[in-house]
Protein backbone atom coordinates (compact mmCIF):
# COMPACT_ATOMS: atom_id res chain seq x y z
CA UNK A 1 0.00 0.00 0.00
CA UNK A 2 1.21 3.66 -1.01
CA UNK A 3 1.93 6.11 1.59
CA UNK A 4 2.29 9.63 1.29
CA UNK A 5 4.48 10.96 3.64
CA UNK A 6 6.07 14.73 4.72
CA UNK A 7 9.63 15.07 4.04
CA UNK A 8 11.85 16.36 6.98
CA UNK A 9 11.62 20.11 6.95
CA UNK A 10 15.07 21.05 7.05
CA UNK A 11 14.49 24.87 8.24
CA UNK A 12 11.02 25.19 9.58
CA UNK A 13 11.55 28.97 9.79
CA UNK A 14 12.00 29.54 6.61
CA UNK A 15 8.93 27.30 5.76
CA UNK A 16 7.26 29.78 8.27
CA UNK A 17 8.49 32.99 6.78
CA UNK A 18 6.73 31.91 3.02
CA UNK A 19 3.86 31.11 4.39
CA UNK A 20 3.24 34.31 6.25
CA UNK A 21 4.73 36.73 3.86
CA UNK A 22 3.10 35.20 1.04
CA UNK A 23 -0.23 35.05 3.15
CA UNK A 24 -0.07 38.70 4.52
CA UNK A 25 0.45 39.94 1.02
CA UNK A 26 -2.38 38.37 -0.57
CA UNK A 27 -4.70 39.67 2.58
CA UNK A 28 -3.17 43.34 1.95
CA UNK A 29 -4.18 43.40 -1.73
CA UNK A 30 -7.67 41.64 -0.71
CA UNK A 31 -8.12 44.62 2.28
CA UNK A 32 -6.59 47.22 0.10
CA UNK A 33 -9.21 46.89 -2.15
CA UNK A 34 -12.35 47.09 0.82
CA UNK A 35 -10.66 50.25 2.18
CA UNK A 36 -10.52 51.83 -1.09
CA UNK A 37 -13.89 51.13 -2.26
CA UNK A 38 -15.48 54.53 -2.10
CA UNK A 39 -12.63 55.99 -4.61
CA UNK A 40 -12.53 53.27 -7.11
CA UNK A 41 -16.42 53.57 -7.08
CA UNK A 42 -16.23 57.23 -8.06
CA UNK A 43 -13.90 56.53 -11.01
CA UNK A 44 -15.10 53.23 -12.25
CA UNK A 45 -18.85 52.88 -11.33
CA UNK A 46 -19.78 56.97 -11.62
CA UNK A 47 -23.53 57.70 -10.71
CA UNK A 48 -24.37 59.70 -13.76
CA UNK A 49 -22.40 57.38 -16.31
CA UNK A 50 -26.25 57.09 -17.79
CA UNK A 51 -25.62 53.49 -18.50
CA UNK A 52 -27.58 50.50 -16.69
CA UNK A 53 -25.07 48.05 -16.87
CA UNK A 54 -22.81 49.95 -14.64
CA UNK A 55 -24.42 50.35 -11.55
CA UNK A 56 -25.54 46.07 -12.24
CA UNK A 57 -21.38 45.39 -12.27
CA UNK A 58 -21.34 47.68 -9.07
CA UNK A 59 -23.36 45.58 -7.22
CA UNK A 60 -21.68 42.44 -8.98
CA UNK A 61 -18.01 43.42 -8.42
CA UNK A 62 -18.27 44.69 -4.66
CA UNK A 63 -20.66 42.12 -3.29
CA UNK A 64 -20.82 39.01 -4.95
CA UNK A 65 -17.38 38.17 -7.49
CA UNK A 66 -15.04 37.85 -4.37
CA UNK A 67 -16.99 35.63 -1.89
CA UNK A 68 -18.71 33.76 -5.14
CA UNK A 69 -14.71 32.94 -5.96
CA UNK A 70 -13.31 31.86 -2.87
CA UNK A 71 -14.78 28.29 -2.85
CA UNK A 72 -14.13 27.79 -6.52
CA UNK A 73 -10.40 28.98 -5.69
CA UNK A 74 -10.11 26.95 -2.46
CA UNK A 75 -11.06 23.91 -4.71
CA UNK A 76 -9.24 24.60 -7.97
CA UNK A 77 -5.78 25.84 -6.01
CA UNK A 78 -6.71 22.95 -3.32
CA UNK A 79 -6.37 20.58 -6.09
CA UNK A 80 -3.30 21.85 -7.60
CA UNK A 81 -1.86 21.77 -3.81
CA UNK A 82 -2.88 17.89 -4.11
CA UNK A 83 -1.70 16.97 -7.16
CA UNK A 84 1.50 19.32 -8.17
CA UNK A 85 2.46 19.88 -4.27
CA UNK A 86 1.73 22.59 -1.99
CA UNK A 87 4.41 24.77 -3.05
CA UNK A 88 3.31 25.12 -6.55
CA UNK A 89 -0.26 25.81 -5.57
CA UNK A 90 1.64 28.63 -3.11
CA UNK A 91 3.34 30.22 -5.83
CA UNK A 92 0.32 30.34 -7.99
CA UNK A 93 -1.90 32.08 -5.74
CA UNK A 94 0.58 34.69 -5.04
CA UNK A 95 1.03 35.33 -8.82
CA UNK A 96 -3.14 35.49 -9.42
CA UNK A 97 -3.18 37.98 -6.13
CA UNK A 98 -0.06 40.14 -7.64
CA UNK A 99 -1.55 40.30 -11.38
CA UNK A 100 -5.17 41.06 -9.96
CA UNK A 101 -3.86 43.76 -7.73
CA UNK A 102 -1.64 44.81 -10.70
CA UNK A 103 -5.43 45.33 -12.70
CA UNK A 104 -6.96 47.07 -10.30
CA UNK A 105 -3.76 49.58 -10.10
CA UNK A 106 -3.96 49.74 -13.68
CA UNK A 107 -7.91 50.11 -14.67
CA UNK A 108 -8.96 52.62 -16.57
CA UNK A 109 -11.36 54.87 -15.30
CA UNK A 110 -15.05 55.34 -16.59
CA UNK A 111 -14.59 58.24 -18.38
CA UNK A 112 -11.72 56.86 -20.63
CA UNK A 113 -13.02 53.50 -21.14
CA UNK A 114 -16.87 53.22 -20.66
CA UNK A 115 -17.89 50.26 -19.39
CA UNK A 116 -15.09 48.55 -20.50
CA UNK A 117 -13.95 50.24 -16.97
CA UNK A 118 -16.18 47.55 -14.84
CA UNK A 119 -15.43 44.98 -16.98
CA UNK A 120 -12.25 45.37 -15.97
CA UNK A 121 -12.22 45.82 -12.37
CA UNK A 122 -14.85 42.72 -12.40
CA UNK A 123 -11.64 40.28 -13.77
CA UNK A 124 -9.33 41.96 -11.31
CA UNK A 125 -12.18 40.92 -8.52
CA UNK A 126 -12.68 37.38 -9.67
CA UNK A 127 -8.36 37.01 -10.30
CA UNK A 128 -8.34 37.89 -6.25
CA UNK A 129 -11.21 35.95 -5.09
CA UNK A 130 -9.29 32.56 -6.80
CA UNK A 131 -6.35 33.25 -4.92
CA UNK A 132 -7.10 34.04 -1.19
CA UNK A 133 -10.04 30.97 -1.33
CA UNK A 134 -7.02 28.91 -3.17
CA UNK A 135 -4.22 30.71 -0.23
CA UNK A 136 -6.03 29.08 2.32
CA UNK A 137 -6.23 25.83 1.07
CA UNK A 138 -2.27 25.92 0.32
CA UNK A 139 -0.83 27.97 3.40
CA UNK A 140 -3.15 25.32 5.76
CA UNK A 141 -1.68 22.05 4.68
CA UNK A 142 1.93 23.64 3.96
CA UNK A 143 1.96 25.42 7.85
CA UNK A 144 0.53 22.19 8.88
CA UNK A 145 2.79 19.68 7.15
CA UNK A 146 6.09 22.19 8.20
CA UNK A 147 5.81 21.88 11.72
CA UNK A 148 7.93 19.65 13.97
CA UNK A 149 6.35 17.25 16.12
CA UNK A 150 3.88 18.90 18.78
CA UNK A 151 4.61 22.55 17.13
CA UNK A 152 1.36 22.23 14.53
CA UNK A 153 -0.67 24.95 16.53
CA UNK A 154 1.65 26.86 17.08
CA UNK A 155 2.40 26.95 12.92
CA UNK A 156 -1.14 27.08 12.50
CA UNK A 157 -1.37 30.11 14.36
CA UNK A 158 0.83 32.21 12.21
CA UNK A 159 -2.52 31.68 9.26
CA UNK A 160 -4.04 34.36 11.12
CA UNK A 161 -0.88 36.55 12.62
CA UNK A 162 -0.01 36.82 8.82
CA UNK A 163 -4.05 37.55 7.74
CA UNK A 164 -4.01 40.46 10.40
CA UNK A 165 -0.78 41.99 9.64
CA UNK A 166 -1.61 42.34 6.28
CA UNK A 167 -4.96 43.60 7.19
CA UNK A 168 -3.42 46.37 9.58
CA UNK A 169 -0.96 46.99 6.71
CA UNK A 170 -3.80 47.41 3.79
CA UNK A 171 -5.77 50.03 6.32
CA UNK A 172 -2.15 51.99 7.55
CA UNK A 173 -1.40 52.48 3.86
CA UNK A 174 -4.84 53.70 3.11
CA UNK A 175 -4.98 56.02 5.96
CA UNK A 176 -1.60 57.71 5.00
CA UNK A 177 -2.83 58.30 1.42
CA UNK A 178 -5.54 59.82 2.98
CA UNK A 179 -4.41 61.62 4.96
CA UNK A 180 -1.40 63.34 3.23
CA UNK A 181 -3.45 63.28 -0.39
CA UNK A 182 -5.84 66.05 -1.29
CA UNK A 183 -9.31 64.63 -1.99
CA UNK A 184 -8.71 65.46 -5.44
CA UNK A 185 -4.89 62.98 -5.82
CA UNK A 186 -6.98 59.87 -4.18
CA UNK A 187 -9.46 59.95 -6.59
CA UNK A 188 -7.11 60.76 -9.53
CA UNK A 189 -4.30 58.55 -8.68
CA UNK A 190 -3.77 58.09 -5.25
CA UNK A 191 -6.18 55.03 -5.09
CA UNK A 192 -3.97 53.18 -6.99
CA UNK A 193 -0.76 52.95 -5.08
CA UNK A 194 -1.69 50.46 -2.84
CA UNK A 195 -2.26 48.20 -5.44
CA UNK A 196 0.97 48.79 -7.82
CA UNK A 197 2.56 48.52 -4.36
CA UNK A 198 0.75 45.14 -3.51
CA UNK A 199 2.05 43.63 -7.19
CA UNK A 200 5.47 44.66 -6.19
CA UNK A 201 5.54 42.69 -2.79
CA UNK A 202 3.82 40.01 -4.63
CA UNK A 203 7.02 39.24 -5.96
CA UNK A 204 9.03 39.42 -3.53
CA UNK A 205 6.74 37.05 -1.71
CA UNK A 206 6.57 35.00 -4.89
CA UNK A 207 10.77 35.09 -4.59
CA UNK A 208 10.62 33.50 -0.86
CA UNK A 209 8.10 30.89 -1.54
CA UNK A 210 10.58 29.65 -4.65
CA UNK A 211 12.75 28.96 -2.14
CA UNK A 212 10.76 26.99 0.46
CA UNK A 213 10.97 22.92 1.03
CA UNK A 214 8.23 20.90 -0.39
CA UNK A 215 6.57 19.28 2.08
CA UNK A 216 5.00 16.50 0.99
CA UNK A 217 6.19 13.80 -1.83
CA UNK A 218 4.49 10.34 -2.59
CA UNK A 219 6.75 7.30 -1.67
CA UNK A 220 6.97 3.63 -1.15
CA UNK A 221 6.23 1.06 -4.36
CA UNK A 222 3.03 2.50 -5.63
CA UNK A 223 4.44 6.44 -6.20
CA UNK A 224 3.14 6.26 -9.76
CA UNK A 225 -0.33 6.00 -8.32
CA UNK A 226 -2.90 8.34 -10.09
CA UNK A 227 -2.96 12.08 -8.90
CA UNK A 228 -6.31 12.71 -6.79
CA UNK A 229 -9.04 14.20 -9.29
CA UNK A 230 -10.61 17.54 -8.33
CA UNK A 231 -13.56 15.83 -6.12
CA UNK A 232 -12.37 13.22 -4.84
CA UNK A 233 -11.79 14.65 -1.03
CA UNK A 234 -15.62 15.24 -1.34
CA UNK A 235 -16.59 12.11 -3.71
CA UNK A 236 -14.70 10.09 -0.98
CA UNK A 237 -14.73 12.46 2.69
CA UNK A 238 -18.63 13.45 2.61
CA UNK A 239 -18.55 13.44 5.98
CA UNK A 240 -15.01 15.31 6.53
CA UNK A 241 -15.85 17.88 4.36
CA UNK A 242 -19.11 18.70 6.45
CA UNK A 243 -17.44 18.50 9.63
CA UNK A 244 -15.09 21.50 8.15
CA UNK A 245 -18.60 23.34 7.95
CA UNK A 246 -19.52 22.84 11.25
CA UNK A 247 -16.42 23.38 12.44
CA UNK A 248 -16.13 26.57 10.63
CA UNK A 249 -19.69 28.08 10.40
CA UNK A 250 -19.18 29.92 13.93
CA UNK A 251 -15.71 31.07 13.67
CA UNK A 252 -16.20 32.63 10.77
CA UNK A 253 -18.89 34.58 11.49
CA UNK A 254 -17.50 35.83 14.79
CA UNK A 255 -14.66 36.76 12.96
CA UNK A 256 -15.84 39.20 10.44
CA UNK A 257 -18.49 39.97 13.51
CA UNK A 258 -15.55 41.17 15.06
CA UNK A 259 -12.76 42.05 12.98
CA UNK A 260 -15.14 44.16 9.80
CA UNK A 261 -18.78 44.37 11.06
CA UNK A 262 -18.28 45.92 14.92
CA UNK A 263 -17.31 49.05 14.53
CA UNK A 264 -19.80 49.43 11.77
CA UNK A 265 -22.28 48.05 14.25
CA UNK A 266 -21.14 50.29 16.93
CA UNK A 267 -21.77 53.32 14.44
CA UNK A 268 -25.30 51.71 14.04
CA UNK A 269 -26.71 50.91 17.13
CA UNK A 270 -24.55 52.96 19.91
CA UNK A 271 -23.89 56.26 18.40
CA UNK A 272 -20.26 55.78 18.39
CA UNK A 273 -17.82 58.17 16.61
CA UNK A 274 -16.62 56.84 13.47
CA UNK A 275 -13.15 57.78 14.10
CA UNK A 276 -13.21 56.30 17.71
CA UNK A 277 -14.79 53.02 16.15
CA UNK A 278 -11.95 52.52 13.78
CA UNK A 279 -9.50 53.31 16.50
CA UNK A 280 -10.67 50.54 18.47
CA UNK A 281 -10.63 48.37 15.69
CA UNK A 282 -7.33 48.69 15.10
CA UNK A 283 -5.92 48.26 18.29
CA UNK A 284 -7.94 45.26 19.24
CA UNK A 285 -6.73 43.87 15.79
CA UNK A 286 -3.23 44.43 16.95
CA UNK A 287 -3.83 42.73 20.18
CA UNK A 288 -5.85 39.60 18.07
CA UNK A 289 -2.51 38.90 16.41
CA UNK A 290 -0.35 38.51 19.49
CA UNK A 291 -2.19 35.98 21.41
CA UNK A 292 -2.36 33.52 18.16
CA UNK A 293 1.09 32.04 18.63
CA UNK A 294 0.14 31.90 22.73
CA UNK A 295 -3.61 29.83 21.74
CA UNK A 296 -1.31 27.73 19.41
CA UNK A 297 0.97 26.61 21.80
CA UNK A 298 -1.68 26.28 24.16
CA UNK A 299 -3.42 23.91 21.97
CA UNK A 300 -0.02 21.75 21.47
CA UNK A 301 -0.14 21.05 25.00
CA UNK A 302 -3.50 20.60 26.01
CA UNK A 303 -5.55 19.31 22.82
CA UNK A 304 -7.67 21.09 20.40
CA UNK A 305 -10.46 20.45 22.29
CA UNK A 306 -10.26 23.20 25.01
CA UNK A 307 -9.64 25.98 23.22
CA UNK A 308 -12.11 25.40 20.75
CA UNK A 309 -14.90 24.51 22.98
CA UNK A 310 -13.90 28.12 25.22
CA UNK A 311 -14.56 30.08 21.98
CA UNK A 312 -17.62 27.85 20.33
CA UNK A 313 -19.26 28.15 24.04
CA UNK A 314 -18.18 31.04 24.53
CA UNK A 315 -19.59 32.90 22.14
CA UNK A 316 -22.83 31.32 22.34
CA UNK A 317 -23.40 32.18 25.83
CA UNK A 318 -21.56 35.89 26.04
CA UNK A 319 -22.17 37.22 21.90
CA UNK A 320 -25.27 38.52 23.11
CA UNK A 321 -24.57 40.67 26.59
CA UNK A 322 -20.99 41.56 24.91
CA UNK A 323 -22.93 43.15 21.75
CA UNK A 324 -25.33 44.85 23.90
CA UNK A 325 -22.55 46.29 26.41
CA UNK A 326 -21.86 48.55 23.61
CA UNK A 327 -22.18 51.94 24.64
CA UNK A 328 -21.66 54.93 23.17
CA UNK A 329 -17.29 55.20 24.64
CA UNK A 330 -14.27 54.33 22.95
CA UNK A 331 -13.71 52.41 26.04
CA UNK A 332 -16.44 50.39 25.88
CA UNK A 333 -16.39 49.61 22.10
CA UNK A 334 -12.48 48.60 22.70
CA UNK A 335 -13.12 46.48 25.82
CA UNK A 336 -15.63 44.15 24.33
CA UNK A 337 -13.54 44.10 20.79
CA UNK A 338 -10.64 42.89 23.00
CA UNK A 339 -12.82 40.70 24.99
CA UNK A 340 -14.64 38.98 21.76
CA UNK A 341 -10.52 38.48 20.59
CA UNK A 342 -9.89 36.35 23.41
CA UNK A 343 -12.62 34.06 22.78
CA UNK A 344 -11.88 34.39 19.16
CA UNK A 345 -8.67 33.41 19.36
CA UNK A 346 -9.92 29.58 20.80
CA UNK A 347 -10.68 29.27 17.14
CA UNK A 348 -8.61 31.42 14.81
CA UNK A 349 -5.36 30.31 16.33
CA UNK A 350 -5.66 26.37 15.69
CA UNK A 351 -8.03 26.04 12.81
CA UNK A 352 -5.34 25.82 10.21
CA UNK A 353 -4.48 22.29 12.23
CA UNK A 354 -7.68 21.07 13.23
CA UNK A 355 -8.34 21.25 9.52
CA UNK A 356 -5.23 19.65 8.06
CA UNK A 357 -6.11 16.84 11.10
CA UNK A 358 -9.12 15.74 9.62
CA UNK A 359 -7.90 14.74 5.88
CA UNK A 360 -5.34 12.53 4.83
CA UNK A 361 -2.31 13.95 2.72
CA UNK A 362 -3.35 12.64 -0.73
CA UNK A 363 -6.63 15.06 -1.04
CA UNK A 364 -6.08 17.33 2.40
CA UNK A 365 -5.36 20.90 0.32
CA UNK A 366 -8.57 20.44 -2.08
CA UNK A 367 -10.92 19.22 1.26
CA UNK A 368 -10.29 21.89 3.54
CA UNK A 369 -10.10 24.58 1.03
CA UNK A 370 -13.72 24.14 -0.87
CA UNK A 371 -16.26 23.50 2.40
CA UNK A 372 -13.86 25.85 4.67
CA UNK A 373 -14.14 28.55 1.76
CA UNK A 374 -18.13 28.00 0.73
CA UNK A 375 -18.87 28.13 4.91
CA UNK A 376 -16.55 31.55 4.91
CA UNK A 377 -19.04 32.99 1.85
CA UNK A 378 -22.14 31.88 3.69
CA UNK A 379 -21.40 32.79 7.17
CA UNK A 380 -18.45 35.26 7.00
CA UNK A 381 -18.88 36.97 3.93
CA UNK A 382 -23.03 37.91 4.48
CA UNK A 383 -22.48 38.89 8.53
CA UNK A 384 -21.98 42.86 7.44
CA UNK A 385 -25.10 42.69 5.60
CA UNK A 386 -27.43 40.51 8.13
CA UNK A 387 -26.25 42.45 10.75
CA UNK A 388 -27.22 45.60 8.36
CA UNK A 389 -30.48 44.21 7.34
CA UNK A 390 -31.76 43.50 10.97
CA UNK A 391 -30.96 47.30 11.90
CA UNK A 392 -32.62 48.34 9.13
CA UNK A 393 -35.95 46.08 9.76
CA UNK A 394 -35.74 47.57 13.35
CA UNK A 395 -34.64 44.87 15.12
CA UNK A 396 -31.02 45.37 15.66
CA UNK A 397 -31.15 43.07 18.52
CA UNK A 398 -31.90 40.47 16.78
CA UNK A 399 -28.04 40.04 15.28
CA UNK A 400 -26.01 38.86 18.49
CA UNK A 401 -28.36 36.34 18.84
CA UNK A 402 -27.82 34.99 15.14
CA UNK A 403 -24.32 35.02 16.08
CA UNK A 404 -24.82 33.38 19.02
CA UNK A 405 -27.10 30.48 17.31
CA UNK A 406 -24.19 29.84 14.72
CA UNK A 407 -21.84 29.83 17.68
CA UNK A 408 -23.67 27.06 19.81
CA UNK A 409 -24.13 25.10 16.59
CA UNK A 410 -20.17 24.93 16.19
CA UNK A 411 -19.84 24.21 20.11
CA UNK A 412 -22.19 20.99 19.75
CA UNK A 413 -19.64 20.32 16.90
CA UNK A 414 -16.82 20.42 19.00
CA UNK A 415 -18.21 18.48 21.30
CA UNK A 416 -18.16 15.48 18.91
CA UNK A 417 -15.20 15.95 17.74
CA UNK A 418 -12.02 13.66 18.01
CA UNK A 419 -8.96 14.78 19.92
CA UNK A 420 -6.32 15.19 17.05
CA UNK A 421 -3.74 16.97 18.92
CA UNK A 422 -0.97 14.32 20.11
CA UNK A 423 -1.88 11.86 17.06
CA UNK A 424 0.81 11.72 14.34
CA UNK A 425 -0.68 13.88 11.02
CA UNK A 426 -2.42 11.21 8.53
CA UNK A 427 -0.61 10.54 5.37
Amino acid sequence: MMTETSVPVRRPARQLLAASVGNAVEWYDWYAYTFLATYIAGQVFPESSGNSLVPLLSTFAVFAVGFFMRPVGGLLMGAVADRHGRRAALTVTILLMGGSSLLVGLTPTYAAAGVLAPVVLVAARLLQGLSVGGEFAASTTFLVESAGPGRRGLFSSFQYVSTTIGQLTASGVAAALVSNLGEGQMESWGWRVPFLAGAALSLVGFWIRRGAQETLEPTGEHAGRPRPRLLDALRHHPRESLLICGITAGGTIAYYTWTSYLPTYAELNAGIDKADALLAGTLSLGFFALLQPLGGLLSDRFGRKPPLLFFGAGFALLAVPLLHTIGDSFASLLLVQCAGMVLLTGFTSISAAVNAEIFPARVRAAGIGFPYSLTVALFGGTAPYVGTLFTDLDHPGLFPWYVSAVCLVSALVYLRLPETAHQELER
